[in-house]
C-alpha cells in the first residue's frame, strides 16, 4: 500500500487548484480537498488496514489549513522516510492576474477578510514558500484558461507518458508582456526577421504557414536552431542526471505573435523524437 503514489496539490488561492483536482479525479486519483496535513498519515494508515481499491491519491493542501501549513514540509518528509512516494504540484500565478480573478468572481481571499487583497496574496506567498521550494512541478497558470490548464495537467499526470523522463514545458511569449515566471532556459529570438514589418503577414501569427515559412526558412534561423538545439541536446541528460523532473523552456520575441510561436512549433518535434513528454503553450498568441 505504501507504493501508492501521493500527489500534493498546493499553491496560491485562485491559481486553479479546483480545476486541477477535477482533472485528477478524471485521471483516476482519489482526491482529498483541504485535508489538514497532520491527518494525512492517519488517512494512509486507514488505507493500509483496509482492502481499498484506491491506487493513487491526490490531496489539496493550501492556505485554508493555515494553522497546519508550518507542519507540512516536516510531515511530507516524514511520510517519505516511511516509504511513501510523494510528489508536490505547486500552482503559481502573477499577482495582477490573481487580483483580476478575485475581482471578477467576487470571491473573498482566505487571508484578505480584513485587509486589502494584495496584502493577503503577499502573505499567502510567504506561507507557501517552503512548499514551493519542495515542489516537483511548479506550473504558472497566469495565462491559462480552464481548458489549457486541463491539457497541461493531463499531459503531466497521464500514465501513458514514458516513465522517468523529464517533462518539457515549451512556451512562446512576448517580452512586452513580461518574462514567464519559473523559466529554466530563456531564449530571445528578436534577432530573427520580423513578419510584423511585412504588411501581408502583420495581422497573422506564427501558426500561419506563410508566417512560419518567413521566419524558419531564413539561413540565420536554420543556423540558430541547429546550434541552439545542439546545445539543448547536450544539456538534457545532465538535467536528468541531477534528478530534474521538468524543464521550462521559454522562447520570446517582441509581442509573442510571430517569431517565438514559429520557433516553438519547430522545436516541439525535437523533443518528441527523443521521447520526452512535451507540452506547448503560446502564452501571448491572442493578446492585442
Amino acid at each position: 500500500m505504501r507504493s501508492i503514489p501521493i500527489t500534493i496539490i498546493t499553491g496560491l488561492s485562485g491559481s486553479g487548484k479546483t480545476t486541477v483536482m477535477k482533472v485528477m479525479e478524471d485521471l483516476g486519483y482519489f482526491c482529498l480537498d483541504n485535508l489538514p496535513i497532520v491527518l494525512l498519515p492517519k488517512f494512509m494508515e486507514l488505507r493500509l488496514s483496509s482492502s481499498s481499491e484506491i491506487h493513487k491519491i491526490a490531496a489539496v493542501i493550501d492556505i485554508r489549513g493555515k494553522e497546519f501549513l508550518e507542519e507540512a514540509p516536516r510531515m511530507i518528509e516524514h511520510l517519505k522516510r516511511d516509504g511513501y512516494t510523494i510528489q508536490i504540484l505547486f500552482l503559481e500565478c502573477e499577482d495582477e492576474i490573481l487580483l483580476r480573478r478575485f475581482s471578477e468572481t467576487r470571491r473573498s481571499h482566505p487571508l484578505a477578510k480584513d485587509r486589502p487583497l494584495a496584502e493577503g496574496i503577499r502573505e499567502e506567498r510567504r506561507f507557501l514558500e517552503p512548499l514551493k521550494r519542495m515542489a516537483d512541478w511548479v506550473i504558472d497558470t497566469s495565462q491559462y484558461h480552464v481548458h489549457q490548464l486541463r491539457e497541461v495537467i493531463e499531459k503531466t499526470f497521464s500514465t501513458t507518458t514514458p516513465p522517468h523522463r523529464m517533462r518539457i514545458f515549451l512556451q512562446s511569449f512576448g517580452f512586452r508582456h513580461g518574462v514567464p515566471a519559473n523559466t529554466d532556459i530563456l531564449m530571445d529570438v528578436r534577432f530573427l526577421p520580423n513578419p510584423y514589418f511585412v504588411e501581408s503577414l502583420r495581422s497573422r501569427t506564427g501558426m500561419d504557414p506563410e508566417v512560419a515559412s518567413y521566419v524558419l526558412e531564413r539561413d540565420e534561423t536554420r543556423e540558430f536552431l541547429r546550434r541552439f538545439l545542439e546545445f539543448i541536446d547536450w544539456l538534457l541528460p545532465l538535467y536528468e542526471k541531477e534528478g530534474k523532473t521538468y524543464l521550462n523552456l521559454s522562447i520570446g520575441c517582441t509581442g509573442g505573435h510571430h517569431r517565438s510561436v514559429a520557433v516553438v512549433n519547430r522545436m516541439k518535434p525535437f523533443f518528441e523524437e527523443r521521447d520526452y513528454p512535451v507540452s506547448v503553450h503560446h502564452r501571448d498568441l491572442h493578446r492585442e
